[in-house]
């Protein structure tokens, strides 16, 4: 067994941002494998997986500590995910493709990763609109929200996603959390990433298994990456329980329209157009949502005299007004921030 350093860095890489940000490592490190280190498809997926096996968990510990974890809807979640993931590399050898498995296997994860990309897009849109805020999700009190759960569309969301999971590495926290933001709008964003890497735990533990047994599974590949993932996802849960993500997710999602266009067989120029021309509408919502949702400014001239006052409760009081209002406090939240969030004060929490 032979421990690649270039690995272990890409693997630290991969790692951080699936802790911070929520996503299935597989969006990232399968495309990486293939495109960066020239690694069979099989083997990447294959390998991959058992890695998450191992990668996930740290940062499932930190939100599970920090109370950002909703355990009914990870158990409706596994009801329907574990069977899934398990059956993901079973059929992978079941297809009849032969000797083109690797070209299937491209195509696959192709689709799958445009999906995820689709799916950061409208979990970006969603997150501002809610949150009333151009950056999108900020900083979040530890809390265990209360909510109905709707076991049989969350369980049907767990075997979609298993099934992803289990044939191309990719759909765990890519697809899971956009569909649980449309499911369940009560719960924040930290509530959303902590819930999704937990029930990814049982999950990837089922789709390694059949790896193990039906895939073809690298040793040496998968302890370079774990050496680098394991540390880099735990920082990353940190970072993610306290700071914003959102932008680095509209970025990710750029990033995986042109790997799964790569993978699809698109050309070079029709790669780097598609993200351009994101780039470009991404920014454009950005700004739609900043001049729809953004702060207002503060009123021009003296604060007037302390006590109560209509520009006490302006979300976009200077610190002037700060100071005279005596129902805030310099601790307050500025508007944008998840204070604002209708999550924040749902009679469902």
């Amino acid at each position: 067994m032979t421990v690649d350093p270039a690995l272990i860095d890409g693997g630290l890489i991969v790692g951080f941002i699936v802790g911070l940000t929520g996503m299935g490592g597989g969006a990232l490190m399968t495309p990486m494998l293939i495109f960066v280190f020239r690694v069979d498809p099989l083997v990447a997926v294959s390998s991959d997986v058992v890695a998450s096996l191992f990668m996930k968990p740290a940062g499932a510990i930190v939100h599970l500590r920090r109370r950002t974890v909703n355990l009914r809807l990870v158990l409706w979640l596994c009801v329907g995910s574990v069977p899934a993931a398990f059956s993901g590399a079973l059929l992978i050898r079941s297809l009849p493709f032969g000797d083109s498995l690797d070209t299937a296997l491209k195509m696959i994860l192709g689709v799958a990763l445009l999906l995820a990309s689709c799916g950061l897009v409208v979990r970006a849109v969603l997150q501002m609109v809610r949150s009333r805020s151009a950056f999108g999700e900020g900083p979040t009190r530890p809390s265990a929200p209360e909510l109905v759960v709707r076991p049989v569309p969350t369980a049907i969301l767990g075997a979609v996603a298993g099934l992803l999971v289990g044939m191309t590495s990719v759909g765990a926290g890519s697809i899971v959390i956009v569909v649980l933001l449309l499911l369940y709008p009560a719960l924040k964003a930290s509530q959303l990433v902590g819930t999704d890497l937990v029930q990814a735990v049982p999950l990837v533990a089922a789709a390694s298994l059949g790896h193990l047994l039906y895939g073809d599974f690298s040793l040496g590949l998968t302890t370079s990456l774990l050496i680098g993932a394991i540390p880099g996802a735990w920082f990353g849960a940190h970072v993610s329980s306290r700071a914003p993500g959102g932008i680095i997710r509209r970025a990710l999602a750029i990033l995986l329209l042109a790997s799964g266009l790569k993978l699809l067989g698109a050309s070079l120029p029709v790669v780097l157009g598609a993200a351009a021309a994101a780039l470009v509408v991404g920014n454009l919502v950005w700004l739609w949502v900043r001049r729809r949702f953004g702060t207002a400014p503060a009123p021009s001239g003296d604060p007037g005299p302390a006590g109560p006052d209509p520009a006490d409760s302006d979300p976009g009081s200077g610190p002037e007004e700060l100071a005279a209002g005596p129902s805030r406090t310099p601790t307050d939240e500025p508007a944008g921030d998840l204070a604002d969030d209708p999550a924040e004060t749902s009679p469902h929490r």
